[in-house]
């Protein structure tokens, strides 16, 4: 009975609405769910179209200057491991980011050059620089944080090469020889006196 009072209601309803209303319920409510805070209520004249912004004007000194040209870079994301719950094995939201370096034109050459000295351990036999990050469990806030790191290597790159080592430099290093050496000769005499322990009394 209620099956067939439902088809009356549907079919009365299709006479009643418009063409073009089709797509809603009986009651003239929309089959999806839409929040208040849907983007469309809160930002009524926009386009809400995403788009990629220009670059930046080029640094007068030849420096970096933040930007990196996304469409050089690969990036592709995987399983995080770790804690994480459901979230970790359904979603993809570690973050593997890598582009070939000797040919990445974007970058002067001489920065090129340091970041190979710099960054060796992330650096492939291919020739590719490689980023990781699994900080979160979003693959948007992976990936920021993977150019942000991009982007602190090639900053470190860029800092003038010191030939002379500073006074701090030098303090640090010599604190540092002392400490190994009186390390060093506290286990020799922790292990002496562990042999003659051993040995018979006369």
């Amino acid at each position: 009975m209620n099956k067939l009072v439902s088809t009356i209601l549907f079919r009365a309803s299709l006479t009643r609405w418009p063409q073009s209303a089709k797509s809603f319920h009986v009651l003239g409510r929309q089959y999806s769910y839409k929040s208040d805070l849907a983007l469309e209520t809160i930002y009524p004249n926009s386009s809400l179209r995403l788009y990629t912004p220009p670059p930046p004007a080029a640094k007068n000194d030849g420096t970096f200057n933040g930007y990196i040209p996304l469409d050089k870079l690969s990036i592709t994301y995987s399983r995080s491991s770790g804690p994480g719950g459901q979230n970790v094995n359904t979603v993809s939201t570690k973050v593997d980011l890598r582009f070939h370096l000797n040919t990445a034109t974007w970058l002067p050459e001489q920065t090129r050059n340091r970041l190979t000295e710099l960054q060796k351990g992330r650096i492939t036999k291919d020739g590719y620089l490689v980023i990781k990050s699994e900080l979160t469990r979003s693959q948007q806030l992976n990936t920021a944080d993977a150019l942000e790191k991009l982007r602190t290597y090639i900053r470190q790159a860029e800092q003038p090469v010191s030939l002379e080592p500073t006074a701090e430099t030098v303090e640090k290093l010599r604190r540092r020889h002392e400490k190994a050496a009186r390390e060093r000769l506290a286990m020799k005499r922790k292990r002496s006196e562990t042999k003659a322990f051993r040995q018979a009394p006369l």
